[in-house]
């Protein structure tokens, strides 16, 4: 292959934040071989566009990654790469084209190759052939199905499908990113590995297609890290499927980023109840947003863990999660699976409650997908399992839950997703679980969604100013609760999130009732009592980074127990990345309260 023939390595992202490793590796890998590019678009992009795209590159190679997000995309795009770029070889690869390969290529014969399992290494053996030959056997090299990890046609057209190959050292493999590209991706998600392969064989995911773990030499890591906070990148999510799988190897990885100035935010997925002291004390000393975490729960239920191949220690998971939680200095995301064998409703909300109870910042509810070469396939007939037969692939029914009640659960998980998720409204709710449902989470979102559904809620869009409204109706009509007391515990909780910026018109605002008051107050010397060093500067700077509110009752106190009617002035603090809250006294504010 001579210099001047051009690979495109195509990346169709589920959003613009998102950037793809895999391409990137590829990039790399072949460098040598020819002049490559990496075209990244997203799954919002029209079709055409796509096209357009591709074509104003004129490929001679074109390598596409297929994932579960935008495979059906690039199935409508391979019917008409054909007709735009004839004389372009087509190459995919990916986990949605790795396993039944064979039945892929059959329907889709535009494609030329596709790569099984990890690439770098084929795609380059692949890339070697086409250099020693004439550029018209390119579709059809003679060698091509000897080379490992990559499916072929021979010159009838017969697909040989080979087998998944994964790379035989991880030392090998190139750094996927390069300094000059960093002005354009800093602000992004930058995907990172210091491994591959899980030391689980959870049935419901594709690392149980794989066995053993492979490790990126330390010194490499860390060297890869120093390069991602040169380039003060926004945030650098780790794919390591289970970061904390050896502790000779990740937790040398905490210490070095414990020990940088930088506003890198680190993500990592870790199997949370495998976290001893000595990691917890570490996680302890991170500065505020450096570290994130994911843990994925999936389910309480010891009989549903176990026929998913799934060991949870659910004291220790517990025990770590409010111990860290405690240290407030990082955000903590977790996860739940609707859909899962033995989990029927009843099982469901105890799962829910359990982790519920935890109050992580994200308690993401996601559904069963039935992925290509995942062992949760061998129990679709056993669970009378009905899911959908193109991506995403999830699950419509199973054996514990119906059609009905799944459908039911996506307005649910939409409803979570807008307030707690969102962190909207954590107060107000808890109040209620607490006070009208004896601590059933599950029970208050369940009404709460019911009465969403009733008023057909699921079916529009919603502006945030207007969830606010819909909780305050719900509570009042379902619970009883006084406009006073809906509006006292909107108001503070509106303005505890999306940083204050969302005042709802539907609550009684005290603005210009008190406004002579608060002036006062920001031109005199009693306000250094609460923001120590301040300094009046103009009052859209004051309005910009703080308020006062008047309340009739003492809400900073519903989280421990019924809220006491009592007039209350809170100072809100907007200057730091979490909302500040502080009562003023009555005699600072020269206000009878």
């Amino acid at each position: 292959m001579e210099k001047k023939e051009k690979i495109v390595w195509l990346a169709l992202n589920a959003k613009y934040s998102h950037t793809s490793l895999a391409v990137r590796y590829l990039r790399e890998a072949c460098q040598d071989l020819a002049d490559t590019e990496i075209l990244e678009l997203t799954i919002n992009h029209l079709l055409l566009e796509i096209l357009g795209e591709i074509y104003e590159r004129q490929p001679r190679v074109l390598g596409i990654a297929c994932y579960i997000w935008n495979i059906e995309l690039v199935k409508q795009l391979l019917h008409l790469l054909p007709k735009a770029l004839p004389d372009t070889v087509l190459i995919c690869g990916g986990p949605e084209v790795s396993y039944e390969t064979a039945g892929f290529m059959k329907e889709f014969p535009m494609v030329d190759y596709v790569v099984r399992g990890e690439g770098e290494q084929a795609v380059h053996s692949l890339l070697q052939q086409m250099q020693q030959r004439d550029s018209s056997e390119w579709r059809r090299l003679d060698g091509a199905a000897e080379i490992p990890g990559i499916a072929s046609r021979d010159a009838a057209g017969r697909v040989h499908e080979g087998c998944a190959v994964t790379a035989a050292s991880m030392e090998e493999l190139p750094f996927a990113y390069r300094e000059e590209e960093m002005a354009e991706l800093r602000e992004r998600i930058l995907y990172y590995e210091t491994s591959r392969g899980c030391p689980f064989s959870c049935a419901y995911c594709l690392s149980c297609a794989t066995r053993g773990v492979r490790y990126l030499p330390l010194s490499r890591v860390l060297s890869e890290l120093s390069f991602f906070v040169q380039q003060d990148v926004r945030q650098v999510k780790f794919v390591d499927r289970t970061f904390n799988a050896s502790k000779e190897h990740f937790l040398p990885i905490l210490r070095f980023i414990l020990a940088q100035e930088c506003r890198t935010n680190f993500h990592f997925e870790v199997a949370i109840d495998y976290l001893d002291e000595e990691v917890l004390a570490v996680l302890a000393q991170m500065p505020k947003g450096r570290v994130q975490l994911e843990i994925g729960i999936q389910s309480t239920n010891p009989l549903t863990l176990q026929r998913v191949s799934r060991v949870n220690h659910w004291d220790k998971i517990a025990g770590n999660i409010r111990k860290i939680l405690s240290f407030h200095n990082m955000h903590l995301h977790v996860d739940l699976i609707l859909g899962l064998p033995e989990e029927g409703m009843v099982s469901f909300q105890k799962s829910f409650n359990d982790v519920y109870a935890l109050q992580p910042d994200m308690l993401q509810l996601g559904f069963l997908k039935f992925l290509k070469g995942a062992s949760m396939m061998e129990l679709v007939e056993q669970g009378n399992y009905q899911y959908m037969d193109m991506a995403p692939y999830e699950v419509l029914s199973t054996k514990w839950l119906s059609y009905a009640e799944l459908r039911w659960f996506r307005s649910f998980e939409a409803v979570f997703e807008y307030y707690y998720n969102a962190g909207r409204c954590k107060r107000t709710a808890n109040y209620f679980i607490r006070t009208r449902e004896a601590g059933d989470a599950f029970r208050f979102y369940q009404r709460f969604t019911d009465d969403w559904e009733s008023r057909g809620y699921h079916r529009i869009g919603h502006a945030v100013k207007n969830l606010y409204g819909h909780l305050r109706e719900f509570c009042m009509v379902r619970y009883g609760a006084s406009s006073e007391l809906m509006d006292n515990l909107l108001r503070y909780d509106a303005l505890m999130a999306d940083g204050g910026r969302i005042r709802p018109d539907a609550l009684d605002w005290n603005l210009e009732k008190y406004q002579s008051v608060t002036a006062d107050f920001w031109r005199s010397p009693r306000v250094q009592k609460y923001l120590p060093g301040f300094s009046f500067t103009n009052w859209r700077d004051i309005r910009r980074k703080y308020h006062i509110e008047f309340f009739t009752y003492a809400v900073q106190a519903m989280e421990q127990g019924e809220p006491e009617k009592k007039e209350t002035a809170l100072l809100f603090d907007f200057t730091a990345g979490d909302v500040c809250c502080q009562n003023i006294e009555s005699g600072d504010l020269h206000l009878g309260l």
